[in-house]
């Protein structure tokens, strides 16, 4: 899967979704930003390599359909990952995070 792939799929869940930084914050939106890579290796060869990706998505609203959303586009094109959730008290934000590794 591509980086482009991966931006496809997650404006599919909202199509409030920005790379790197959200330019409007509306009560629901997803950030992504790659953050290093994962050479896989193979008799001492580097044949793939794989994106590390963070996924955000905030909300504002509890039990947000949306998370579910997103765990099934993830978990449908097998992207591997690990979910974080915090409560943000300064914004008011649930901020929901999938750390990625997309191939």
């Amino acid at each position: 899967m591509t980086l482009d792939e991966l931006k496809n799929l997650l404006l599919t869940v909202t199509p409030d979704t920005y790379h790197y930084e959200a330019f409007q914050k509306p009560d629901q939106y997803i950030v992504w930003a790659e953050y290093g890579t994962n050479k896989l290796s193979a008799d001492s060869r580097y044949p793939e390599t794989a994106w590390r990706v963070q996924v955000d998505y905030f909300t504002k609203t509890e039990f947000d359909p949306n998370v579910a959303r997103i765990d099934t586009v993830l978990d449908t094109d097998e992207v591997s990952y690990d979910y974080l959730v915090d409560y943000e008290d300064d914004t008011g934000y649930i901020h929901h995070i999938w750390d990625c590794e997309v191939a």
